[in-house]
């Protein structure tokens, strides 16, 4: 088992990552002193395959755990959900010396993140990631939040949690269109951070794919490092964290004028990463060779490198990325890298160089 710790004083904690961690979990919360009641957050496909496991190991370590599952996908990530689960956590009587856990994916751990934060004005939070997506980057550093229709995130809270348990067992029934997406954000590490990962990935990526637990578990440790030194140094994103942002502006516009629904967030973020490599080329010295390697390692993965949108669809995606969180003094600001390993951010860029990359991705 790898561990990480996130920085944060007395709210620093430990990301657990292994195999077999499931069994370890009501211990590892009972170590932590969280309480003897719980409500775990999950949604109704992981439900199915992972509460009976979850559910015993808590109760042997002495915790009672009442469980919420909620409709899979992004449209679950809601205000309509927060009062429904609000509601729920009432009747449950779950107390202030109780807990959240979250059991799932990016949705279920932002969603219960939101939750922990806000009922009772706050109260303990585990997450226990059971995708790619999430074990890399969503249940680590503490943004939680639900979307709204004008955009993703817009309502949310930096909050961490006590404990982040990454068993990577549960990514034996991850779909393979699910694993991919993942590995958007993966690869983004190495872009903004780590030029060794990145070509670690271009050697590993077949192995990652296979989902080969040596190299899933290297790979993941590394990622979750390194988004820990990032939000050690700045934890509620007033500079430095900002490059975890890379390909997000557009990729979070992209998911926003699709409803959430025809873009799973690596997919949208990967087309997004793309355009950035491009924008990043011609505006902050991005070698062409890389963007071209940048290219190709997510077509490995299976991942979309364009896009074609309507005049309409381009409209509304200017606009969704007006109401981004990177939005100051109305102007979208973009994250660009000058080489792999190494970006800069809160760089305005030119609405008609944006409009050309978009050209260029429908090409």
């Amino acid at each position: 088992m790898r561990k990480v710790t996130v920085p944060l004083g007395d709210r620093s904690y430990i990301i657990h990552v292994g195999t077999g961690l499931l069994a370890r979990l009501g211990r590892e919360c009972s170590g932590l002193g969280l309480g003897n009641r719980c409500a775990v957050i999950t949604d109704q496909n992981v439900d199915r395959l992972y509460r009976k496991e979850a559910i015993q190991s808590l109760e042997s370590a002495g915790i009672r755990a009442d469980v919420i599952s909620i409709s899979p996908g992004e449209t679950a990530k809601s205000l309509k959900s927060v009062q429904a689960c609000y509601d729920r956590l009432a009747a449950m009587r779950l107390e202030r010396g109780s807990f959240i856990l979250a059991l799932g994916g990016g949705v279920v751990g932002d969603l219960a993140g939101f939750l922990a934060a806000t009922y009772l004005r706050g109260v303990g939070f585990v997450q226990v990631p059971t995708t790619l997506l999430a074990q890399v980057d969503s249940s680590v550093g503490g943004k939680v939040g639900v979307n709204l229709k004008a955009g993703k995130n817009l309502v949310g809270a930096f909050y961490q949690p006590r404990l982040v348990l990454c068993d990577l067992d549960t990514l034996d029934s991850l779909p393979l269109r699910e694993h991919r997406a993942g590995l958007a954000e993966v690869i983004k590490y190495g872009i903004i951070y780590d030029a060794a990962l990145f070509r670690r990935l271009e050697r590993d990526l077949d192995k990652l794919l296979k989902k080969e637990k040596a190299a899933l578990g290297n790979v993941i440790a590394r990622c979750c490092a390194i988004k820990s030194e990032v939000v050690g140094q700045d934890e509620k994103e007033g500079g430095l964290r900002a490059i975890l942002n890379f390909g997000h502006t557009i990729g979070h516009a992209l998911e926003a004028i699709s409803a959430y629904g025809k873009h799973l967030h690596g997919e949208a973020i990967s087309i997004g990463q793309v355009a950035a490599a491009r924008l990043s080329r011609e505006l902050s010295g991005l070698p062409p060779s890389e963007e071209l390697r940048v290219e190709r390692l997510f077509a490995r993965a299976g991942l979309p490198t364009g896009i074609h949108l309507s005049q309409l669809q381009r409209t509304r995606l200017f606009e969704a990325m007006q109401l981004d969180k990177k939005v100051s003094d109305g102007e979208v600001k973009f994250v660009l890298a000058e080489r792999i390993g190494r970006v800069r951010y809160g760089l305005g860029v030119p609405s008609d160089r944006i409009h050309a990359v978009l050209d260029s991705l429908s090409a």
